[in-house]
């Protein structure tokens, strides 16, 4: 018989506490609880690494060492499995020849519809793929961009060539090829080149009949500045230096191909039409109006195809990504745009019984969009597979069928299951959950005055129209709108016209060695701490140095290589993975060992560790939500929000003078009571004399703005226009306006609450 329940036992991934719980099979799970709680650890490092982990076993050696790694969690038993599909928050990726036509499969639909029905027939679908030989552009190969030389950084006007004007390496006085241009007799190598006529510097730049033209004789291998430095940087076949790759990051800058023009395609295919446009101007055509383009071909040779395509893409409009383009590079989506890409491709799946895990799908979503989100989670559901969803949003939550809260509360304070049951049910729980939901932060109705304004200009990326805007500084500002509407196309002018502080999601560190306490920088003063109360050399307590087990070197793990198979790690039997000699760890402060402090969370850490330097650092961390971190946590395994906030922390500690900081999305990963703290953190930076402007949809974030500016009033190209700038108190009129409206209240209505925890826990 089929199991119907995912039976859990024992789990102890992380800071969950021997749980056992059991999770409804076919049917729209949300696990919620606040940040650092333990619903990740039981959703992804749990169920989703034990399904995937399940899955990857069945395949030959071979074949499982290119698959993604799964480690296995701890835990007693895990019953009821099926194969997991994981649509996370990462980004998609890739590179410049992955956009959001071939992500999605859409463009193979496409470029076939071209090879069937384009005019002039041109053959092949391959014909048609800037992936293919066949059909790259030969001058780009299919990328839409070349690399020029971006030759206005190449000199430094104000110099003369005896004082560094050509800034490029090499070519300063001194450098191999200075010679060939101050020494030749045709320059006056100690005027400043703004002294210079325009022939003189053009005849620098490019050479050829532009020095001929001086009259002065050159000599006959004479190279202008930018054809010597495009053949020995651009035009080379040998491997780069480091110093070349610098300099060709620094000096050159992509243009539009300019044979394709962008449409990377080679002639044939970038000229055949199917209802009187191109392959490439159907790329740039945003998704919503494409579909109703499609409904014009009615050949019924290629019904089949138009129906798959026009399918793929009412998908992407029914997720709120009708504002893309099949043309757009997945570089450029964010998190949220990804998820939804990423679910699209499992919307045409006929595969069932599977299980489907979800990180926050709400991430980048104006709640005027949600709705659309939602309906996508239980038509996957409805297809009869197990949805599970990480999520904070009450929208998801009042959707799902069950509701499973992990808690109390962060670190080692949670790992409890505190409640399983519906959403209205949720609502009389006295948890951390039920608490925030009804509670709702008041409208700001008296902001903070502005100190001034720095402004943004003419803004026309993306499809901003040409918006001038004051940004107010001294004041929170928010930027809203819907999805797709130009908010974040506006913050990118404002850093990009200004200096600003930009803090993302993006990873701290890359690096597995890297943890809160070496980007805190506290790694010295635990040494010396340790080295005060011992007697021994500080370098003793360093697991990359002296005091380090000789038989790991410090890693705690021995590596073992099976070729073919997955490298294996076993604990080190030395040190038992402590990364230390015996004689250091004999070595305690406060009864903890300097192998120890890794098992810290920030919280204990500030209250055990007696050590200002140390403490001071710390405080920071735990004042922005981050007290349940490991101090050994590997940053690499933080959550973009989770980021976030440790940038925000590094801020807090480092900013001196006033400066303009932009956050995209900080309330990615945070608990509705969480919230609360970040605002904090804003009113922190702020009454240190800063400047903080936030792209976010968070309704309570944006009630407590002291000025919004609302984008719309659609996305894409019905978007890029400013609806409102001023008091949040005064909105009217726009999806954001409605959206705080029908927030007012606290969401659900409370119920009598109940003191039983085991009627919570059911």
């Amino acid at each position: 018989m089929l199991e119907r329940t995912i039976r859990i036992r024992g789990a102890r991934t992380n800071n969950l506490k021997n749980l056992d719980v059991d999770v409804p099979r076919g049917r729209l799970v949300v696990f919620v609880g606040v940040s650092g709680s333990g619903k990740s650890s039981l959703v992804f490092g749990t169920i989703a690494a034990e399904a995937g982990h399940q899955l990857n076993e069945t395949w030959p050696p071979f074949v499982r060492n290119r698959l993604p790694k799964w480690t296995r969690p701890e835990t007693g038993s895990i019953e009821g499995l099926s194969p997991v599909v994981v649509i996370d928050q990462r980004r998609i990726g890739g590179n410049a020849r992955s956009t959001v036509g071939t992500v999605t499969d859409a463009w193979t639909y496409l470029r076939l519809l071209f090879s069937r029905i384009g005019t002039p027939h041109v053959g092949e679908s391959n014909r048609f793929s800037f992936n293919d030989p066949a059909g790259m552009c030969p001058t780009c190969s299919g990328i839409g961009e070349v690399v020029v030389s971006a030759v206005d950084r190449f000199l430094d006007l104000d110099k003369s060539l005896s004082q560094g004007a050509i800034l490029l390496p090499g070519f300063g006085n001194g450098g191999y090829w200075y010679a060939q241009y101050a020494d030749i007799g045709g320059f006056d190598a100690d005027t400043p080149l703004r002294d210079w006529t325009e022939a003189e510097r053009r005849a620098l730049l490019y050479g050829g009949e532009h020095a001929a033209r001086l009259g002065s004789r050159q000599p006959k291998d004479y190279e202008g500045i930018v054809e010597r430095f495009e053949r020995t940087h651009l035009r080379t076949a040998d491997h780069l230096s480091d110093r070349k790759r610098e300099a060709i990051a620094r000096f050159t800058r992509s243009d539009t191909c300019p044979e394709c023009l962008g449409d990377r395609l080679a002639e044939a295919g970038r000229t055949a039409t199917v209802l009187g446009r191109t392959i490439g101007e159907m790329a740039r055509t945003e998704i919503t109006e494409l579909v109703g383009l499609l409904e014009q071909v009615t050949d019924p040779a290629v019904a089949p195809v138009v129906a798959a395509l026009t399918e793929r893409l009412r998908a992407m409009v029914a997720v709120g990504l009708g504002y893309l383009h099949l043309g757009r590079v997945t570089t450029g989506l964010s998190g949220g745009e990804s998820q939804r890409i990423k679910t699209v491709k499992h919307l045409g799946s006929s595969l069932i019984e599977m299980i489907y895990v979800f990180d926050e799908p709400t991430v980048g979503l104006h709640p005027h969009d949600i709705a659309s989100m939602t309906a996508l989670l239980r038509q996957l559901r409805d297809k009869g597979n197990t949805v599970l969803v990480v999520e904070h949003d009450p929208a998801v939550m009042a959707i799902a069928d069950q509701v499973v809260e992990i808690g109390p509360d962060a670190g080692t304070g949670g790992g409890r299951l505190v409640f399983q049951g519906t959403f209205d049910e949720l609502g009389a729980a006295r948890t951390a959950t039920s608490a925030a939901l009804g509670a709702r932060t008041p409208v700001t109705t008296a902001p903070r005055k502005a100190t001034g304004a720095v402004t943004v200009a003419n803004a026309t990326r993306n499809n901003l129209k040409n918006l001038t805007v004051d940004i107010p500084t001294g004041v929170l500002t928010v930027l809203t709108g819907v999805a797709g509407s130009g908010k974040s196309s506006l913050a990118a002018e404002l850093v990009g016209q200004h200096d600003a502080v930009v803090i993302d999601q993006k990873p701290v560190s890359t690096n597995r060695r890297s943890t809160p306490v070496t980007y805190t920088g506290i790694a010295p003063a635990v040494r010396r701490l340790f080295a005060r109360h011992s007697g021994l050399p500080a370098g003793r307590f360093s697991a990359n140095s002296e005091g380090a087990c000789p038989d790991c070197r410090g890693l705690g793990v021995i590596r073992t290589d099976l070729a073919f198979m997955d490298d294996q790690e076993t604990v080190c039997g030395t040190c038992r993975g402590r990364r230390f000699t015996d004689e250091v760890l004999r070595h305690r402060v406060d009864g903890l060992s300097v192998a120890d402090i890794d098992e810290l969370t920030v919280a204990d850490a500030v209250v055990r560790l007696p050590d200002e330097q140390i403490r001071g650092a710390l405080l920071h961390i735990e004042r922005v939500g981050l007290g349940h971190l490991r101090l050994g946590r590997p940053l690499t395994t933080l959550s973009g929000g989770e980021c976030q906030r440790l940038k925000i922390a590094r801020e807090l500690r480092e900013a001196a003078e006033p400066a303009l900081y932009v956050l995209d999305e900080p309330t990615t990963g945070l608990h509705l009571r969480d919230i609360a703290v970040l605002l904090g953190i804003f009113d922190q930076l702020l009454d240190r004399g800063h400047t903080v402007v936030v792209i976010e949809h968070n309704l309570d974030v944006i009630r407590r703005a002291d000025r919004i500016v609302d984008l719309g009033p659609g996305p894409g190209r019905h978007g890029g226009r400013i609806l409102y700038q001023g008091p949040v108190a005064r909105i009217e009129g726009t999806a954001t306006a409605a959206a705080l409206k029908e927030a007012r209240t606290p969401y659900p209505p409370r119920q009598a609450a109940t003191d039983a925890p085991e009627a919570q826990a059911k």
